[in-house]
């Protein structure tokens, strides 16, 4: 089937009367689509593009596959307040644990009572999402665990993501795993969809992606080297783009879009 025709039968499935939508509606976007990473800002998508990603706050693409992001295991600068202090991930010493790179603290998924508090937000943006008209969700910073100084485990992670998956599928829509290559083999029991991989022709990873997913992975590079090698290696199976790494509006000054 080919990317055009996958999109149409994707979006079709997802317009069923509400009275008919179930976990059975959703699908996860076409695999080789033209595909744009907008989740710093929305514009107009290029030409050829027919899946793209954009954060929670904006509105989707008409016409397109749209991917609605969520940062789902971490906070955003600036919204500590937006979540109970307790839910907020602490040491031993009572500081917020940091994810560094971007400023954002990690959120408490250390017990079942924290995840299903954590998880009963975060379904209130995915229900959002679906209100909008996203067919499925990217929820961010599955591997968080990894930052967090030992306080969390990848069991911690899954058992989470296993209330967003579930939740999204309650609303029709598929649910994406980000990074995190090694819990891919994982996906079915988790309820995972489809991979968005970041980088992963720069760390030659994506086969493991494609070991869980097939050609259901979507590939971001940051670099001229990842997308080369993402692009011999993937470039006949696989959604691939190269894209700025603050993932700027076109237009900007920092704005890059490259393809295969």
């Amino acid at each position: 089937m080919s990317a055009a025709a996958a999109l149409t039968a994707a979006v079709a499935a997802l317009a069923a009367t509400p009275s008919t939508a179930s976990a059975a509606a959703f699908a996860p976007p076409p695999t080789h689509a033209g595909f744009d990473y907008q989740i710093g800002g929305a514009y107009t998508p290029p030409t050829g593009v027919t899946v793209v990603s954009r954060d929670r706050s904006a509105a989707p693409a008409a016409g397109l596959y749209n991917i609605c992001y969520v940062n789902a295991f971490q906070v955003q600068p600036g919204e500590e307040k937006d979540w109970d202090a307790d839910l907020l991930l602490r040491d031993a010493n009572g500081k917020v644990v940091i994810d560094e790179d971007w400023g954002e603290a990690l959120l408490d998924l250390r017990t079942d009572a924290k995840r299903t508090r954590v998880a009963a937000k975060v379904n209130s943006w995915i229900t959002g999402c679906k209100t909008k008209g996203y067919q499925a969700i990217e929820p961010d910073n599955y591997d968080s665990y990894t930052r967090s100084k030992n306080l969390l485990t990848a069991s911690n992670a899954q058992a989470y993501i296993r209330l967003l998956s579930s939740h999204a599928h309650s609303q029709g829509l598929a649910i994406a795993q980000k990074n995190t290559s090694e819990l891919a083999g994982s996906r079915t029991a988790n309820g995972l969809d489809f991979a968005v991989a970041e980088e992963c022709g720069q760390y030659k990873e994506c086969g493991d992606y494609t070991a869980a997913f097939g050609n259901n992975v979507i590939v971001i590079e940051y670099n001229a080297t990842g997308l080369s090698r993402a692009c011999s290696g993937w470039g006949t199976k696989l959604s691939i783009v190269r894209r700025d790494v603050d993932v700027s509006p076109k237009g900007s000054s920092g704005y890059v879009r490259k393809t295969c």
